[in-house]
């Protein structure tokens, strides 16, 4: 008994994703609700799992192949016997599946044969019927994102399968037995070794990841869609500074999470967005959809991109709540563990580029968001106290990009004057609600 192993629904907006790395190889026993590939979205990492006990015996798509919700991308089958595990690994080694729709049966009607392919004087132990170099599905992604001709990668494989750990140990000059025959030999093949060779000693190409290629994508709509721009304020974090250095430690025992510069500006930028609702709103058609929550995105560095957790009902939570928020969504974000729920409806963003040392930038709208708030670096810098005394004091920079369809200039500047007002007497965002 066969059954398919079918990409499951994920989100209403998320149709496809991008196999990231098969957890079980054919061949492996499953068992039901067992975890059995990765898949990568726009937006989150997410486990597939087994709904059924057996072995795995078809992978119908390798990593970094594109599945569509309901495709069929494993065939689980009952295990016969102690040995049939044995039996589907050897049928891997010799043969790759080219398509997941290639029938079992060619035109002919003869049998497709899962044995080891035979060697001919036309074709090395490494490459198939069709010519195509034999090798693991996890090898073909790392020579795709490299951008290395697999049939310039030598295989230690017996049966001349090329491994994963063939294409990272491959360097550009390095040559295949069959390259030393005579030049006539194969002289398409001989030319095409000489242009990659000077292409890969030159060049490394790097496949961008489906985050990276939606990120992308939605950055540049945003550019096209939206009429945005920004606007500037400083803001003296002397008194910020002060009441974190006197609470901290008692902060600590108390809640056993560290107080942030992240509360106060988040709590500040609620106590704004009730002065200033139009930033705190969408556009749809040809109308202006004001929200009358407080969902706050955080803008958080992860390794495959920038993802933007949020914290939900911001209005409602205390410091230490929204401190507690940050540093959770901030861990499951750095550890692909965000889920869509995490992700999904912030009304406003946050973006603090201050953490990496930029002074200055003007961040990009999280759209259909129609504002963004920047935080910068903490630098220190004269400023004048009055008309006779100059100090040195910790100043940053704060940066509002909007939507100008929806948010007048005057509206903009008032969030940031009020933003700033707020972290300059930080006691008085405890009389925000």
């Amino acid at each position: 008994m066969m059954a398919e192993i079918k990409v499951p629904e994920l989100a209403e907006s998320i149709t496809e994703g991008t196999i990231a790395q098969w957890l079980k190889q054919k061949g492996d026993q499953v068992q039901k609700g067992e975890y059995i590939v990765e898949l990568e979205t726009d937006k989150v990492n997410v486990e597939i799992i087994s709904d059924y006990d057996g072995v795995l015996t078809e992978l119908l798509a390798e990593e970094g192949d594109t599945v569509k919700v309901g495709e069929a991308i494993a065939v689980v089958g009952e295990q016969a016997g102690g040995d049939s595990g044995e039996q589907v690994k050897t049928a891997e080694q010799g043969k790759e599946k080219e398509s997941p729709d290639e029938p079992v049966e060619n035109q002919q009607g003869n049998n497709t044969s899962t044995d080891n392919p035979p060697v001919s004087e036309e074709h090395g132990a490494d490459e198939d019927s069709q010519g195509r170099v034999i090798a693991s599905p996890a090898a073909r992604k790392l020579a795709r994102e490299k951008g290395i001709n697999l049939n310039q990668v030598s295989s230690q494989d017996p049966l001349g399968r090329v491994r994963k750990q063939d294409v990272e140990s491959y360097t550009p000059n390095q040559q295949k037995p069959e390259d030393n025959k005579p030049a006539n030999s194969r002289p398409e093949k001989a030319a095409s070794t000489a242009a990659a060779n000077e292409d890969d000693s030159r060049f490394e190409r790097i496949k961008m990841s489906r985050r990276r290629q939606t990120i992308a994508n939605r950055l540049v709509e945003v550019q096209q869609t939206a009429a945005m721009l920004t606007t500037f304020n400083e803001v003296d974090m002397t008194a910020v500074m002060e009441l974190r250095k006197k609470w901290k430690d008692r902060f600590f025992e108390e809640n056993d999470v560290r107080l942030g510069f992240m509360s106060f500006f988040t709590k500040a930028v609620v106590a704004a967005l009730k002065k200033t609702p139009y930033l705190n709103a969408e556009i749809q058609g040809d109308e202006f959809v004001l929200k009358k929550f407080y969902d706050i995105g955080v803008a958080v560095a992860a390794d495959e991109g920038l993802v933007v957790p949020v914290i939900r009902d911001a209005d409602r939570k205390n410091f230490a709540e929204i401190e507690r928020d940050i540093n959770d969504l901030a861990e499951k974000a750095r550890s692909n563990k965000l889920s869509l729920k995490d992700l999904q409806g912030g009304s406003f963003t946050i973006t603090n580029g201050g953490v990496f040392g930029s002074l200055l930038s003007t961040p990009i709208l999280n759209g259909p968001q129609v504002g963004i708030l920047g935080m910068h670096t903490i630098q220190l810098r004269p400023v004048a106290i009055d008309k006779e005394r100059m100090e040195n004091r910790p100043m940053m920079y704060i940066a509002l990009s909007y939507d100008h369809r929806i948010v007048d200039g005057k509206e903009a500047v008032t969030f940031l004057k009020h933003i700033k007002q707020l972290m300059e007497d930080p006691e008085s965002l405890l009389l925000q609600g």
